[in-house]
């Protein structure tokens, strides 16, 4: 099953110009948010990036830019750290 969030609330933004098509982000995204077409990264899907930060700090070049810690990777890490049930609480049964 993929996991979806929130619907066009993503931070998420990649600057083509920059991109140099190393695919750093492809390897790196846990939720292949990514794909390479005609030599560089596009965002294949959005709404599958939970804001974990993983693309923008091994990107090489910084096309990628996202704003780490405000998504829904950081209220599932901070409930799992607490021991509560994993959760983000955004009410959305398609959420997590």
């Amino acid at each position: 099953m993929k996991h979806r969030y929130l619907k066009n609330v993503q931070t998420l933004r990649l600057s083509s110009e920059k991109c140099i098509g190393c695919g750093k982000c492809t390897e790196v995204c846990p939720h292949n948010v990514f794909s390479l077409e005609n030599s560089k990264a596009v965002i294949a899907d959005k709404n599958s990036c939970m804001e974990c930060g993983a693309c923008s700090k091994n990107c090489p070049v910084s096309a990628v830019k996202v704003a780490a810690n405000v998504g829904c990777a950081t209220a599932i890490i901070f409930s799992r750290l607490a021991g509560k049930e994993q959760n983000c609480e955004c009410g959305s049964a398609e959420c997590c």
